[in-house]
């Protein structure tokens, strides 16, 4: 009894003084309680073990606090396989939930759904990397009442830090974890690999439900995101179909004509002087883009030359080189397909990092920051080197920020690997539909028809004259294209803007207005 006397009446003492002192200091007054005692039984019923496990999707959402007007979040390491998304959305629906802003890292031709959930007012706003299929055509011609944010990877971690993009429940994927909530995408049937994006959300959100389809015991590891992360956990039969990984834009192409263009951006490479013992390199999505990786095996092996990194996007490609010895380490922030999930797991220097890590503006280190060599795709390129990789060239929605204008605006050399048309349709243009990375951040264009150097970096220009390789203006490439396909019709828009288009600074750099019907 006495020594209670004694911490009650210091704990009052305390607060007596931060009282009498209120308002002469700046510094938050010192608060103490007194211990109160009470059995183990007690305590460990108040934070049971299995605390955090849901037994249903339904629950999870109730537990989680959800309420009209918040925003919700989702990763993409599923790209097109991805079912969470389709699951959760059907579930807050059936809720009664409205007025929703669904903050997914990309959204893609899976998550056709959302229409419905658009035109019921479930969901009322958008922040996302990208747009594919159907949900972008309906959104294209005015689906949704306030403009898609669409911003880089970078530049959503940017958002989120900045306290626009502010998470109240973020609902992540996993193939698998423990009953805590530690988790890795490559570990269970559905791997997925890097977890990058959803790092970010599991950091900053409010509330973070898990949703796995396999429970390990605990610790499960190596660990992406960790227990301390995780508030709710919920089981259930599929998070993704990992098989879907690999398609489309990052598929390994055999088209003879980016194969042609890969083999040109891979000359031009080895040639800019950037092409040297430990030099780091990024591919980007895109055929062409991809396929380069293949190519500089043998130039690498012919000059004895290993590169120090590669970053972004990992793919089975570039995993052969560092298994090879090529390539040093793997900074991967989503891996391209089920070769470089299966990386993960057995390569120690194949190493997941997060998006803040990857590519955030306002990061304290970035890896862009480090990266020398990016090869990125691109729908148009205009004759000021400007990039269009979001709109096609019907005015549509058609595709995404990504890391695009991070890694271009970063790196020491950045590479546009295109076509020169495409069908009928000049990948080439006076001006680009919509603006995603401005043309002071791109370097050389290579195409099938030729290749053109930024007239701000006239050093490129020379190295490759030197080397043998042929350069011409970006003018002269406008001009053949029109002479193949003529000058594309205008596109129709309308006053309505259906999306804001975010640099990775989170200033406005252009908009997507309404195509006219």
């Amino acid at each position: 009894m006495a020594r209670q006397k004694r911490v009650l009446n210091l704990c009052n003492s305390i607060q007596n003084i931060g009282e009498e002192n209120e308002g002469e200091s700046q510094q938050k007054s010192l608060v103490l309680t007194p211990y109160k005692d009470t059995s183990k039984a007690n305590l460990q019923s108040k934070k049971p073990r299995d605390k955090k496990l849901c037994s249903s999707l339904e629950d999870a959402i109730r537990r989680s606090g959800l309420q009209d007007g918040m925003t919700i979040s989702f990763h993409h390491a599923f790209r097109g396989g991805d079912l969470t998304v389709n699951l959760v959305m059907a579930q807050i629906a059936q809720m009664g939930f409205k007025n929703l802003t669904l903050a997914s890292s990309s959204l893609a031709d899976c998550h056709t759904p959302l229409i419905e959930h658009i035109r019921n007012g479930v969901v009322t706003n958008i922040y996302t990397s990208g747009l594919r299929g159907p949900l972008a055509e309906a959104i294209s011609r005015g689906l949704l009442k306030q403009p898609v944010q669409v911003h880089s990877h970078g530049g959503r971690v940017n958002l989120v830090e900045s306290g626009e993009l502010s998470i109240d429940v973020a609902f992540l994927g996993v193939p698998c974890c423990d009953e805590f909530g530690n988790a890795n995408g490559f570990t269970g049937k559905a791997c997925c690999g890097s977890l990058g994006y959803a790092k970010v959300d599991a950091e900053y959100a409010k509330n973070v439900v898990m949703l796995t389809e396999e429970l390990r015991p605990y610790p499960h590891n190596p660990i992406s995101i960790s227990q301390d992360q995780v508030d709710l956990i919920v089981q259930v039969d599929r998070v993704g179909d990992a098989a879907k990984i690999g398609a489309d834009a990052t598929r390994m192409t055999t088209n003879p004509r980016e194969l042609l263009i890969a083999r040109r951006a891979a000359e031009v490479i080895v040639h800019s002087g950037y092409f040297k013992q430990g030099f780091s390199l990024q591919t980007g999505t895109g055929g062409a883009s991809l396929a380069v990786t293949r190519f500089l095996e043998s130039k690498m092996r012919s000059k004895n030359i290993t590169a120090g990194f590669a970053l972004g996007g990992i793919t089975t490609a570039m995993v052969d080189l560092h298994e090879k010895g090529l390539i040093d380490k793997l900074l991967d922030v989503q891996s391209f397909d089920s070769g470089a999930a299966a990386s993960l797991a057995r390569n120690p220097n194949h190493i997941e990092i997060s998006a803040n890590q990857y590519a955030n503006f306002s990061s304290k280190g970035a890896s862009v920051d480090h990266l020398d060599v990016v090869i990125l795709s691109a729908l148009e390129i205009d004759t000021q080197f400007n990039i269009n990789v979001l709109t096609g060239s019907d005015g549509v929605l058609r595709g995404a920020s990504g890391g695009h204008c991070d890694t271009a605006a970063a790196s020491k050399l950045s590479i546009i690997v295109a076509p020169l048309v495409r069908g009928r349709i000049p990948t080439i243009v006076e001006n680009v539909t919509t603006l995603v990375t401005p043309g002071t951040s791109i370097d050389i264009l290579v195409t099938d028809h030729g290749i053109a150097v930024n007239p701000a970096r006239p050093e490129l220009a020379e190295r490759l004259q030197n080397a043998g390789v042929k350069v011409v203006s970006i003018d002269d490439l406008y001009q053949r294209a029109l002479v193949l396909t003529g000058k594309p019709k205008p596109i129709e828009f309308t006053d309505r803007v259906v999306a804001v288009v975010r640099y990775r600074d989170g200033s406005v750099i252009d908009v997507v207005n309404q195509i006219k019907e």
